[in-house]
């Protein structure tokens, strides 16, 4: 009965601990200055993968029949560049308003945007050359990571992860 009682006290202090951590994230998301930081950062991606788009596309054009890894290009950026128009747009409300949109749709909008011009910029150097194709893949994906590496530790730094950290006293029973 005493170990059920030890479990049932352990899982309440995780739960209490999760709403904490998660309370403490919540707070750090919704900073205004944060916010601002995002927005700006936004429009440097949707302005760079938009303008890439643009100049990628450019050259099938005037082609009249397409490989598929160029079809893949082009059907891609035609998906990605009016999600990433509308999200330059809304950034720029969203700089007005000094706050970033918290909507399903604009989340998805971010994601699909993204994503489908990831897979266009890949298509694109998998026309010119499958080995450039999936450098390029293999790239992104390494970039990404560095990308949210630096920024772990940038906003994140040792000292907000302390706030983390399982307290002395609170260590399961072994």
């Amino acid at each position: 009965m005493n170990e059920d009682e030890d479990f049932l006290a352990e899982q309440a202090h995780l739960e209490a601990e999760t709403e904490r951590i998660r309370q403490v994230a919540e707070d750090a998301a919704n900073d205004p200055a944060a916010q601002q930081e995002w927005i700006r950062q936004s429009n440097l991606i949707y302005g760079g993968l938009a303008g890439a788009g643009l100049v990628i596309v450019q050259p099938f054009l005037t082609e009249t029949s397409l490989d598929p890894s160029a079809m893949v290009c082009v059907i891609a950026f035609a998906i990605s560049i009016p999600l990433l128009a509308a999200l330059l747009v809304l950034n720029r409300q969203e700089e007005f308003r000094r706050r970033a949109s918290k909507t399903a749709l604009v989340e998805v909008a971010k994601s699909v945007a993204q994503g489908s011009a990831f897979v266009g910029i890949t298509a694109a150097f998998w026309h010119m050359s499958i080995v450039a194709g999936i450098v390029f893949l293999a790239m992104g994906f390494f970039a990404v990571g560095v990308h949210s590496s630096g920024y772990v530790q940038l906003e994140y730094g040792s000292k907000f992860r302390s706030r983390f950290r399982p307290r002395t006293g609170s260590q399961p029973k072994g």
